[in-house]
């Protein structure tokens, strides 16, 4: 179970959680915002503000919550100024992180980031050091009894996937950045339900982790995206699925 998916479905089933909610709004709000504020407020003409909105309505956020957000990327509204950094690092078992944050203070931030990654087997690393590991792609996680397997594949590719991997319990479907809104609808059109779709860093290579750095590895992702700064955080581990089965059963 590789880092990408495997934390993105652990991260679904989570964000389910009423007490998620408010934060998972406090991240949508801040991508709503720096998307407006660098591609201009119209979702027509702006992909990553479309893709934006698109992430908040399937969080049931209040239009008018979506509204003010895009008035104050294009300065209609007073709002605090987001600056968007990316960090590299490492964390148990030789893992990388890569972790993308909006924040109006980086001082603090970097420091609360630093601080996290020592305070649970990991550290920072220099800029470069982990980047190269990742690469942007359109994720989307489909139960497996939505659809036959070879009527998915035919789907997904028609629209302009690139590529399907059946895990047994989901369909992982892989797309451009470019392709990745239009293979969403096509499956949105075939009434197919979705349940994870977003543009995400998936890595290349992954690293094998055992029982105990498996479990420290979930404890600081989670930690991660608990920060109120931090809107993505992707790793490379592979928790093999017996090691999965004896931490989920410990849970």
């Amino acid at each position: 179970m590789s880092g990408h998916s495997k934390w993105s479905t652990i991260k679904h089933k989570k964000g389910a959680a009423d007490a998620k909610r408010g934060k998972i709004f406090t991240k949508l709000i801040k991508e709503i915002t720096v998307a407006a504020r660098l591609g201009g407020g119209d979702a027509n003409a702006n992909p990553r503000l479309r893709t934006a909105i698109a992430a908040a309505k399937e969080q049931n956020m209040p239009q008018d919550n979506i509204n003010r957000a895009i008035k104050k990327g294009t300065g209609e509204l007073e709002g605090a100024s987001y600056e968007e950094i990316t960090y590299e690092g490492y964390g148990p078992g030789g893992v990388a992180i890569l972790i993308e944050v909006m924040t109006d203070n980086k001082n603090r931030t970097v420091g609360e980031i630093r601080a996290l990654l020592g305070k649970n087997g990991g550290n920072m690393g220099e800029n470069g050091c982990v980047n190269w590991i990742f690469e942007k792609k359109g994720l989307i996680l489909v139960k497996s009894d939505a659809m036959d397997e070879d009527a998915m594949m035919e789907l997904a590719l028609e629209a302009g996937a690139d590529d399907m991997q059946n895990t047994g319990e989901q369909y992982e479907i892989t797309t451009s950045m470019e392709n990745f809104e239009t293979v969403h609808q096509a499956l949105k059109d075939k009434n197919v339900p979705t349940e994870f779709a977003e543009i995400t860093a998936i890595p290349q290579n992954t690293v094998p982790v055992d029982e105990q750095n498996g479990r420290a590895v979930l404890k600081l992702m989670d930690l991660l995206d608990d920060h109120d700064d931090v809107q993505k955080a992707y790793s490379n581990f592979d928790i093999p699925e017996e090691v999965m089965a004896a931490i989920d059963e410990s849970a």
